[in-house]
């Protein structure tokens, strides 16, 4: 069973950084593709960042240049350095993994909450 869990979300002021860690378990993470999305109150859940399993990368235009997506093949894990936060980066972010043969899994989720 593959299973991604996330932390490292939380408060924090507007200007700040946070650091989002998914770790999965259950499978062969390099075949894995990757990414983080978010879903604020009452909006659609959106994509943040993805990674492909050959490291290729791609943001959404509202984080492009604040955000970075990276992952570790050792720690079987991803992460999201976010920086310059902002309030309209509120939101509960998830970590997604799809696998070559189109399974798709999602973590729990972690609040992040940005203060102004």
């Amino acid at each position: 069973q593959v299973q991604l869990v996330e932390s490292g979300g939380g408060l924090v002021q507007a200007g700040g950084s946070l650091r989002l860690s998914c770790t999965t378990s259950g499978t062969i993470f390099r075949t894995l593709a990757m990414g983080w999305y978010r879903q604020a109150p009452g909006k659609q859940r959106e994509l943040v960042a993805r990674i492909t399993t050959g490291g290729m990368v791609n943001y959404a235009d509202s984080v492009q240049g604040r955000f970075t997506i990276s992952r570790d093949s050792v720690k079987n894990s991803i992460y999201l350095q976010m920086s310059s936060l902002t309030p309209e980066d509120t939101a509960v972010y998830y970590c997604k993994a799809g696998s070559i043969v189109g399974n798709i899994y999602w973590g729990q989720g972690t609040q992040v909450t940005v203060s102004s």
